[in-house]
């Protein structure tokens, strides 16, 4: 009865003590953060705060030959004693007492993991606080919790913890399936992690291994055979380089969720190492201090499918771990398409359209053209696709600033203005603001997605909001999609439509561009703002740009206009209405508005001809009207020519072989154009050809 009372008493006891001193169980066991691509392959992986590798581990993510093996190197009965195993203690115990000093410790992977969580010095004291510990832990948690805790903190040398760290940096792996040599060598490794790293003590490293698979095959556990093939293998001379793929964005997400510890994104690890390797090449042509960054996303759900903040994340001579794709930079004349796709929804111009580009000031703004040349009156579809400033200025200052950054805005895209400025003006369409690549990215991709704007699930994630009318897109599609490549440049098979931007002293270079599946966005510049020489969008973004649509999945092979939207109209400038087929900025005032009555009207040469002329004759071309109001003013490609009051013929000498426009302007600013190409005979030919220019067909 007093031995019953007493161990009752005992027992109370143990409880109490249990409740008191409970074991050193993690609550929050810090693990490395990993990045994975969309197919979960790595492409960036963190230390922990204390400088080790450590990564979580399951018994099921573990090769099952390896736990085997694990078991039956270390601890046979684990999953038959309480943490405690008296057997293995009574057998280290007669082991110590014959051989005068400890041969085995008798520990348990429970014991063991009680060290891991909490190392302590090895004593005899330590060892009976580790038994204790052991019992506590096995109350509390089950065997496969133990067992995983035991796996995510083995130490294998230097600040590898946890089998999955030694796999991937000993074997490039994971764990899943390894080699009875792999499997041995991991298992050897704890036990006396330092003295036996493979990369830099390999015969002791091969010596525990193969003691490991003597043992096993002793007892029977591994074949002989294999056993002796096993331990002939090579070791790992090395540790694996850590993968750092994608390096900006995955010190960005990992930034933006502290809590996570796998972070998934949309990326393709193939396409981004290509796209990296692509920028690294580019950059080393470049001057001293620049950069290139990229992005690419999926034009149907937004997702990022590339992303390179700068070509070298551990440059010396520019600040490479500045993330360029975040950056707030001047975008040049990249916000044009999106100037005209508000004014085609507006109903304000069609890209058909006239419009006059040439000098002079709008609402108090003066600016002028990139290359410093005006082509007179000219369609709102060749403003666009040459990138003429004057028009997009009118166009701008119709629709007002303000509406343009109030609709950006709507659907996420900042315009940062400059300091001291609080209102948006004119030239905020030729670069005058800041943004982000990510976000002009994100624009053209919406062009191409039909006016659709997607959010991105690997930046920040936004609901779908409408940019623009299915309509206003597919007109800029078709206008972009004209844009020639640089001089010298072949353009693949893929249909790309692309926008080119140059800011203000050269520093800042891009080129967006969409096929039907994709969207690239390229930036090249120094991050500190610095003053470039010769570099161009055309010339220094574009080429990149068009290098990264080869590298795309399917091969652009579908159309790149896809079914016509229903408001788009296909018509000529003459069978516009009315409003449609001349803009002026600002509207003129009624007085000044073109009387109604019949406009000039170009009868020869007619649309689309060939004018042949005798070479270095000075033969003139008659240029003959019908309407209009005299005196008429004659332009080619936009410069005035000669003017007159004889409709039926304003002389006109070519000065060169070529394509021309001829502008017929009469006196209240009404038009008509023509294009045609001029060829100068050689003399071989003239006997066969009449006095005078020749007209051909029309082409």
């Amino acid at each position: 009865m007093k031995f019953a009372l007493l161990l009752v008493a005992l027992l109370a006891l143990a409880g109490l003590l249990d409740q008191l001193f409970p074991p050193p169980l993690p609550t929050n066991l810090e693990t490395s953060v990993e990045v994975l691509d969309a197919a979960s392959e790595r492409l960036r992986l963190y230390t922990t705060r204390d400088g080790y590798w450590r990564l979580p581990v399951r018994p099921t993510d573990v090769d099952p030959r390896f736990l085997a093996l694990l078991l039956a190197y270390e601890d046979q009965r684990f999953y038959h004693h309480p943490g405690v195993d008296p057997l293995a203690l009574l057998r280290a115990l007669g082991q110590a007492l014959g051989a005068g000093r400890f041969v085995s410790g008798g520990s348990t992977l429970t014991m063991q993991t009680v060290r891991l969580l909490r190392p302590r010095p090895r004593t005899l004291a330590v060892k009976l606080v580790e038994l204790l510990r052991a019992l506590q832990i096995e109350r509390r948690l089950t065997k496969a919790q133990i067992l995983g805790l035991y796996l995510t903190l083995a130490p294998y040398g230097g600040n590898l913890q946890g089998v999955r760290a030694a796999s991937l940096f000993y074997f490039g792996k994971e764990p899943t399936f390894l080699t009875l040599a792999e499997a041995a060598l991991l298992v050897a490794l704890p036990q006396s992690p330092e003295a036996r790293r493979p990369d830099r003590a390999p015969d002791r490293a091969r010596q525990a291994r193969a003691a490991v698979l003597g043992r096993l095959a002793a007892a029977g556990r591994v074949d002989l055979t294999d056993a002796a093939r096993a331990a002939a293998e090579p070791l790992p001379q090395r540790r694996q380089p850590t993968p750092r793929i994608a390096p900006h964005l995955a010190d960005r997400l990992r930034a933006a969720h502290p809590g996570l510890t796998s972070i998934r994104t949309t990326l393709r690890a193939p396409l981004q190492r290509g796209i990296e390797a692509l920028l690294t090449r580019h950059q080393a042509d470049q001057a001293p201090g620049i950069t290139l960054a990229a992005l690419v996303l999926d034009n149907h759900s937004g997702a990022v499918r590339a992303y390179v903040g700068s070509a070298d994340y551990f440059a010396t001579r520019f600040p490479g771990q500045v993330d360029m794709v975040r950056a707030i930079r001047s975008p040049g004349s990249t916000l044009k398409p999106f100037v005209y796709g508000l004014a085609f929804d507006a109903g304000i111009i069609h890209p058909e359209t006239l419009i006059f580009d040439r000098p002079g000031p709008v609402s108090g703004y003066a600016p002028g053209n990139f290359d410093h040349r005006y082509q007179g009156e000219i369609r709102i579809r060749e403003a666009l696709w040459a990138s003429r400033n004057i028009p997009a200025i009118k166009v701008l200052d119709r629709l007002g600033a303000a509406t343009l950054m109030r609709r950006l805005g709507a659907v996420g895209v900042v315009l940062h203005l400059p300091e001291r400025v609080t209102r948006p003006g004119l030239p905020i369409v030729l670069g005058g603001v800041g943004i982000r690549l990510e976000d002009l990215t994100r624009l053209y991709a919406g062009l191409a997605a039909g006016g659709v704007m997607h959010g991105s699930e690997a930046l920040e994630p936004r609901p779908n909001r409408t940019l623009l009318s299915p309509t206003a897109a597919w007109y800029l599609t078709d206008i972009l999609a004209e844009s020639p490549p640089p001089t010298g440049f072949v353009a693949g098979h893929r249909q790309v439509a692309f926008k080119t931007g140059t800011s203000y002293g050269f520093r800042d270079a891009w080129a967006l561009g969409y096929d039907a599946e994709h969207t690239v966005g390229v930036w090249v510049g120094r991050p500190d703002n610095g003053y470039t020489a010769r570099l161009s969008g055309l010339q220094s973004a574009v080429p990149v740009l068009l290098e990264i649509f080869d590298m795309l999945p399917n091969a652009g092979l579908a159309p790149l206009l896809q079914e016509r939207p229903p408001g788009v109209r296909m018509v000529q400038n003459g069978d516009l209405p009315l409003r449609l087929r001349h803009f002026d900025s600002p509207p003129r005032s009624a007085s000044l508005r073109p009387a109604s009555g019949d406009a000039p009207h170009i009868l020869y040469p007619p649309q689309g001809a060939l004018v042949e002329l005798e070479r270095g004759m000075g033969t003139a071309v008659q240029v003959q009207t019908r309407g209009g109001q005299a005196p008429f003013h004659l332009l080619v490609d936009g410069r005035p020519v000669v003017s007159g009051s004889d409709r039926h013929g304003l002389a006109w000498v070519p000065e060169a072989d070529g394509a021309v426009r001829l502008t017929v302007l009469d006196a209240r600013g009404r038009s008509d154009q023509v294009r045609l190409r001029v060829r100068r005979l050689t003399e071989a030919s003239l006997a066969r050809q009449p006095q005078g220019p020749n007209l051909k067909s029309p082409l």
